[in-house]
């Protein structure tokens, strides 16, 4: 998918200039690749995110046309985004020769319900949600389907189980699992042991410190009063 966004030139690069080309309403960008200086640039916010947002998201080849009435064809290498309004704050988009093989990563889609899942009941897990792929700027693939309607229990499909190409081939490695059916977990009862500690009452605590502790004031209390007896005794002698 190919779509046309148009630039306009930015005087210099830095965090200040940025900050004033935000206020005017439009999203600092920088273009580079194929061996050309960068340039800073700006776009118009609601068009980009109208590419981020589209089902090729950033692997949409954009026909950006620039301030000087030239066009080029970029990817958006990177975006930033305002973790509240998520806005755009920055973009990079990086030139591509349309006669170059390049990778980009892509996600993958699945089509059907597997027979474990329906038959055997157990539930269907992405393991990669996402594969690299090399293929020409205007063969980049929006998805990567992946049939399991024929998987069992304990069953996967790898990246090498993927129908290939003429247009794309799989860079991730071939092992790679993509989706499989597992069983679902079960949840763990507590152990007797640990279930009879939990619903146990709490024992009372041992008498022996308060009786200790008494008996020693009652000691205490003996001993002050035999002592005027002692006296008197001493005083007859």
């Amino acid at each position: 998918m190919e779509t046309i966004l148009e630039a306009a030139a930015r005087d210099t690069f830095g965090k200040n200039e940025a900050r004033r080309t935000r206020r005017a309403g439009r999203v600092p960008g920088v273009l580079y690749g194929e061996g050309k200086d960068a340039t800073p640039i700006s776009v118009e916010p609601r068009a980009l995110l109208k590419i981020l947002h589209s089902e090729s998201g950033a692997n949409t080849l954009i026909s950006l046309k620039l301030p000087d009435g030239g066009d080029t064809r970029v990817l958006v290498k990177e975006f930033q985004l305002d973790p509240v309004t998520h806005q755009v704050l920055h973009a990079d988009f990086y030139r591509v020769a349309m006669d170059r093989t390049l990778e980009v990563t892509v996600p993958i889609t699945v089509k059907g319900e597997p027979k474990g899942v329906k038959q055997q009941g157990g539930i269907l897990e992405f393991v990669r949600r996402e594969i690299v792929v090399a293929c020409l700027p205007s063969d980049i693939p929006e998805h990567i389907e992946v049939d399991v309607n024929e998987l069992m229990l304990h069953q996967g499909i790898r990246v090498r189980d993927v129908a290939t190409s003429v247009k794309w081939k799989p860079v991730t490695e071939g092992d790679a699992m993509l989706v499989h059916v597992i069983m679902p977990k079960a949840e763990e009862a507590p152990a007797p042991a640990e279930a009879a500690a939990a619903t146990a009452v709490p024992a009372a605590a041992p008498a022996e410190p308060e009786l200790i502790k008494k008996g020693k004031k009652e000691e205490e209390g003996e001993a002050k009063e035999a002592a005027p007896e002692k006296k008197k005794d001493e005083k007859k002698k």
